[in-house]
């Protein structure tokens, strides 16, 4: 199940680059590199600005309520209590230098 919600996850994720990318800003935008400059043609200007503008909600709220599911739900977590990074690369208190006590540092021989 994990597997086929991240598969859905990431063809959400593609399909909503594409659609974001087809809409045409003011300036153009990447709409003419990817063919949405003609898209008009096909549903006319203002049909095709309302199904990019839904379509792009759409998939926004399936992307979001989708990666929520994953995380909360279908996640796969280990019944171990794992140690965080710190805590499993510092090295044991046993194994450090002992300190000196005291201000002045100890004189090196042959100085």
């Amino acid at each position: 199940m994990y597997t086929v919600a991240i598969i859905i996850e990431v063809i959400t994720a593609i399909l909503l680059m594409l659609v974001v990318l087809m809409q045409s800003s003011k300036g153009g935008g990447l709409a003419g590199s990817f063919g949405g400059a003609n898209i008009g043609t096909v549903f006319g200007v203002r049909r095709t600005s309302d199904f990019l503008t839904k379509a792009t909600q759409w998939l926004a709220g399936i992307f979001m309520v989708l990666a929520l599911v994953i995380n909360l739900w279908l996640l796969p977590r280990g019944n171990q209590t794992r140690q965080s990074v710190i805590q499993s690369t510092a090295p044991p208190p046993a194994a450090l230098p002992p300190t000196q006590q005291g201000g002045a540092p100890a004189s090196q021989p042959g100085n």
